[in-house]
């Protein structure tokens, strides 16, 4: 019979410290009101104690019972319920969880806060979607080759990177105790040519459009607009990358100056970029605008009005089954500009390519925008570009007035 009673129970609740029960119950109440039973219990000779739950809501007779039960499981069935406990608790970690709280810790330590925001983004759009409700012990290899065929071809330096991601996520989790093993080796079933196929090189992957079928493409791109649709578009008439695109804002875009200065955070090179906006582009913007969401900048916002994926211009190709990479309309500029006349140098410049020779970089210090008066050959080339762009369209040159836009009210 326990030394404890109801009414004993009662008395001891408003009463901070612990009173035992015998044979290894007891009742704990601390200096802030609360108070639960506590079971300890020995096991491979080792202490160990499990908490019944609160005094408050389980009388005396009901932490006994529970008591006893738990005896039995331990020296009869011989379980380990601490073990049991925790790996319940791990298998409601979820992957999407710990690859959150992984971000939280450590995004105060990374390069910027585009890579911090590009890092989570990158899982949420390949990875969640089949891993996200998994519990981080039960991801396999297996598990993570799935999410990476898809992309492992069409977007090799991406899949690389989520791939990577993904274990980082897993080797914290095995960290904190979430999950029984460290995340499959890079250099094991996830290396390229055992569970994974070896990529191909990537100018097969940058596929480029010929610059005598953009016109056409671009017509037919407009007959079903859209947010990807507009920034395929506009990256196709401005020769810039991927990333500057998905990340333009408002702010960075000059109407009256008919310039879009891009920030050093969002260009490949650690400068910033000014492109010429030619009345095919401004035509764009006029577009974006009138379709702006509330409570976001972006000029292109993707889901929940941030960056859209960077699988998003990828995809709009796809679906008008063009074989051809996003980054090869670069290509397609270079060689119409070629054709045209356009000295190497402005059209190195208008892509934002450093230049090869390091005395000519020391030297050169133009950059070819002249100015509203009397614009340099940039400003023409982007014009020239956007008219050719343009030339099988029939409402795609003119340019609506919106002032208001740049500031997205």
């Amino acid at each position: 019979m326990g030394k404890l009673t109801a009414l004993a129970v009662k008395a001891a609740l408003p009463i901070p410290g612990t009173y035992q029960d015998g044979d290894g119950l007891f009742l704990k109440v601390d200096k802030r009101g609360g108070a639960s039973w506590t079971l300890r219990v020995q096991r491979d000779r080792k202490r160990q104690d499990i908490g019944l739950g609160s005094a408050r809501l389980l009388t005396l007779a009901d932490a006994r019972d529970k008591a006893n039960a738990l005896r039995k499981a331990i020296k009869v069935q011989r379980r380990d319920l601490l073990a049991e406990k925790k790996d319940e608790a791990a298998a409601k970690v979820t992957f999407r969880d710990a690859a959150r709280q992984y971000h939280t810790e450590n995004k105060a330590g990374w390069k910027s806060s585009i890579y911090a925001r590009q890092w989570l983004a990158s899982l949420e759009n390949y990875a969640f979607p089949q891993l996200g409700s998994v519990s981080t012990d039960g991801v396999m290899a297996s598990d993570i080759i799935t999410v990476l065929t898809p992309i492992w071809q069409e977007i090799p330096e991406t899949a690389r990177q989520v791939r990577n991601r993904i274990c980082a996520v897993l080797d914290y989790a095995h960290a904190k105790g979430w999950r029984s093993t460290e995340a499959p080796s890079g250099n094991g079933s996830l290396k390229a040519g055992r569970g994974l196929p070896r990529q191909v090189k990537d100018r097969v992957n940058r596929k480029a459009m010929p610059d005598s079928a953009v016109p056409s493409f671009l017509a037919a791109l407009r007959r079903k607009p859209s947010y990807g649709r507009l920034a395929l578009e506009f990256l196709v008439l401005t020769g810039v990358r991927s990333q500057e695109v998905r990340l333009a804002t408002w702010d960075e875009i000059d109407l009256e100056g008919r310039l879009w200065t891009i920030p050093v955070a969002h260009m490949k090179r650690s400068k910033a970029h000014m492109v010429p906006l030619s009345d095919a582009a401004l035509a764009v913007l006029a577009k974006a605008a009138a379709l702006k969401l509330a409570g976001t900048d972006q000029v292109f916002p993707g889901a929940g009005g941030g960056p859209m994926s960077d699988m998003t211009l990828l995809k709009v190709l796809r679906d008008m089954s063009e074989p051809y990479h996003v980054h090869g309309f670069r290509s397609a500029l270079t060689d119409w500009a070629a054709n045209e006349g356009y000295p190497d140098a402005v059209v190195e410049a208008a892509l934002a390519h450093k230049t090869p020779d390091a005395v000519q970089a020391a030297y050169r210090r133009t950059t070819y925008l002249g100015s509203l008066g009397q614009p340099g050959q940039r400003v023409k080339l982007m014009a020239e570009w956007g008219r050719y762009c343009t030339s099988e369209a029939n409402d795609c040159t003119a340019v609506v007035p919106f002032r208001k836009a740049k500031g997205g009210k």
